[in-house]
């Protein structure tokens, strides 16, 4: 942000080499009378300039209170949290507002949260400009319809269009104060595959033609799939990443791919600044546990984790032997 206000606040080099987010050690708690939830315990994350990541997880994980904090409509309890260089633990409610104006742009699923019913698609798209110092409103709103392929329908009302094409122009709404960071709350949750596919082509085009950092927080495993790096939050923390293949890398750009059922991406389980560690469930049931405890030994260069009856039984049938 360009604006005296939010200067001092800034502790990172603003640099286009910095990230656009780093999130380090970040907690939030709700208090209520009779109960504390911790819905982040601990959660690191950095997302570089322009790239477009997917945040998968359980109801109840923490994803949408971190894109909640990632808006400025949330504030967290510990930790550290940049967005373009900018500390969102240290804004006054002033900052804050700008922040959210020139800074940010969100995508919710409930489209009915994005679009004034009685406007028109241009109309609604001009509305957030009314909040700039725009002048040239009516041009860059056709423009943006232009980019997210609604140029045609600028006329219609909420009611008039299809629930893809509703999403379509909220995109374009969210793009209208020039965002550098784009959020998207299940952008693809109530559309149909090939207009997921569209909605998807949009977000990808944002990010590589137009250098606009995208995170999206999404249970659509066919776009997940699609995205350079996807990360999976379990109990308010990075559980694992999954990253583009390598020869996938050429197909990310490539609007006209097919990408079926192949497995595109590598995952990698991430370990937090304690050293710990979150085991996917799927190995962990093949662990067999009889309770929480496990046996972690390293052999041969490689870590390994066991079932404490097994390792018993492996370690008795050796001294057999």
């Amino acid at each position: 942000m360009e604006n005296a206000e939010t200067t001092n606040n800034t502790e990172m080099n603003t640099g286009d080499s910095s990230p656009m987010i780093v999130a380090q050690n970040l907690v939030k708690i709700y208090k209520t009378r009779d109960i504390e939830v911790l819905a982040l315990q601990g959660l690191d994350l950095t997302v570089e300039r322009g790239e477009l990541i997917a945040i998968i997880g359980n109801s109840g994980s923490g994803k949408s209170t971190f894109l909640n904090m990632l808006g400025g409509l949330d504030t967290p309890s510990a930790g550290k949290l940049f967005v373009d260089g900018c500390n969102l633990f240290d804004m006054t409610s002033r900052e804050k507002e700008l922040y959210k104006k020139q800074t940010v742009g969100f995508v919710w699923q409930n489209n009915a949260r994005n679009l004034f019913p009685y406007l028109s698609a241009l109309e609604n798209v001009m509305t957030p400009m009314l909040l700039t110092k725009e002048k040239n409103r009516r041009e860059r709103a056709e423009h943006l319809l232009e980019i997210v392929g609604m140029s045609h329908r600028k006329t219609s009302r909420l009611a008039e269009l299809s629930g893809g094409e509703q999403q379509r122009v909220a995109i374009a709404i969210a793009l209208a104060n020039d965002p550098k960071l784009l959020l998207a709350d299940e952008p693809t949750g109530s559309v149909d595959k090939d207009t997921a596919d569209r909605i998807f082509d949009i977000f990808r085009k944002l990010s590589i033609e137009m250098g606009v950092t995208v995170v999206i927080v999404t249970h659509d495993v066919r776009l997940s799939k699609k995205v350079n790096r996807v990360v999976a939050i379990r109990d308010g923390r990075i559980s694992s990443e999954r990253i583009l293949r390598e020869q996938y890398k050429d197909a990310f750009s490539a609007q006209n791919y097919s990408w079926g059922n192949e497995e595109t991406q590598d995952e990698y389980v991430i370990l937090d600044r304690a050293g710990r560690l979150q085991i996917p469930d799927k190995l962990l049931k093949k662990l067999e546990l009889e309770d929480n405890k496990v046996t972690v030994g390293y052999e041969g260069g490689i870590l390994t984790i066991k079932n404490p009856k097994s390792a018993k039984e492996e370690k008795e049938q050796g001294i057999t032997e």
